[in-house]
């Protein structure tokens, strides 16, 4: 028996009654009035504490009329929110808020082959980037991504500039190697690490296709090994670099330039005997063996005519083949051996997707 300061065991101060207790029903009824989570449990649990207050007498009358009165107004709105559907739609509302933060992003957290969606412009999607199913209209697909390494200190935004828009239009390219079917309005874009985030650790460059104007494209751009089958990949691997060198040409005519426009039509003939050649090894399946023999000996033209620009002594020579060159290149890129292997038969409109 504990000792107690007046000497006697359980003794209590002289001319002071002893403490009542509070009825723990009376406690979990108001409790249960108050979050509202189960209204008829407080109703319960106030009616059975008050008979249990007055036989023991212990306190917490008021808490448990308190519970009583606060579960049956509780339980009153829980029903009238069932008939009216109100708990439906706070339900979905909550539901759909949870949803969306949920799927709430910075470009940072985003994952190859996730697409997006964005509220304002471009540069501001670091702040508020929402993932979306790819078959809706967004904004942006992710290509893929980058660790920055081999500097110790931040070096500077146009040194990140210019190792994310070399390193990211490989990414791109391997991501989405049937170019066609890139809408004309969608570019490669990418997001580099701040200053400030420098500091804390991010060395991440994400790569991604984007629209400009915010003019959305729905489905999926990927077209690479997980989605290709060996005879697409082969011919896309084959003739891209073509299209690649296309858009490489120099801004400066022969006259301002001639060793740069040199050079470029140099590049492009390798690029043309390496398809051509290239595909001369392949066997075509089915279909696709007409049109890409046919293609095969539109390049065997090609590579004659281009070589000749590219052996150029002048600018006026370069001229004088320019042409020539040009109308020996077939202009779709074999539209109809795309077509019958599966892939998209129709170049987009425009400059085409290079960054």
């Amino acid at each position: 028996m504990p000792y107690t300061p007046y000497g006697q065991p359980g003794a209590v101060p002289y001319g002071q009654p002893p403490r009542r207790s509070t009825n723990g029903l009376a406690v979990g009824s108001l409790v249960s009035g108050i979050v509202c989570c189960l209204p008829p449990l407080g109703l319960v649990l106030g009616l059975v504490a008050l008979p249990q207050i007055k036989k023991k007498d212990q306190t917490g009358k008021g808490l448990a009329i308190a519970g009583i009165v606060l579960s049956a107004l509780s339980s009153l709105l829980l029903v009238v929110g069932l008939a009216t559907g109100g708990i439906g739609s706070a339900w979905n509302g909550f539901k759909k808020g949870v949803d969306e933060a949920a799927g709430a992003r910075t470009p940072f957290q985003l994952r190859t082959g996730q697409c997006f969606s964005g509220d304002g412009k471009l540069e501001d999607y670091t702040t508020d980037i929402k993932i979306v199913d790819c078959d809706r209209p967004h904004d942006g697909e992710v290509a893929g991504d980058f660790k920055v390494t081999g500097f110790d200190r931040f070096p500077g935004d146009d040194a990140l500039d210019d190792l994310a828009a070399n390193r990211c239009e490989k990414v791109n390219a391997g991501y989405a190697m049937d170019t066609w079917a890139i809408p004309e309005h969608v570019w490669t874009y990418y997001y580099q690490p701040s200053k400030e985030s420098w500091r804390t650790g991010d060395r991440l460059v994400t790569c991604v296709f984007a629209s400009e104007k915010k003019q959305k494209f729905s489905g999926s751009l990927r077209s690479d090994s997980t989605t290709l089958n060996l005879d697409q990949s082969f011919f896309l691997i084959t003739v891209n670099p073509i299209e690649k060198s296309v858009y490489e040409e120099p801004e400066e005519d022969p006259d301002e330039d001639f060793a740069s426009n040199k050079e470029w039509a140099a590049e492009l003939l390798v690029a043309i005997d390496a398809a051509r050649s290239g595909l001369g090894q392949h066997t075509w399946p089915g279909d696709s063996a007409a049109p890409v023999a046919a293609l095969r000996k539109q390049l065997d033209t090609a590579s004659k005519r281009w070589s000749k620009l590219a052996g150029a002594t002048d600018a006026d020579a370069y001229w004088d083949a320019y042409e020539t060159a040009w109308d020996a290149l077939p202009e779709d890129l074999g539209a109809e051996a795309r077509t019958a292997l599966g892939l998209t038969g129709t170049p987009p409109k425009g400059e085409g997707t290079q960054a």
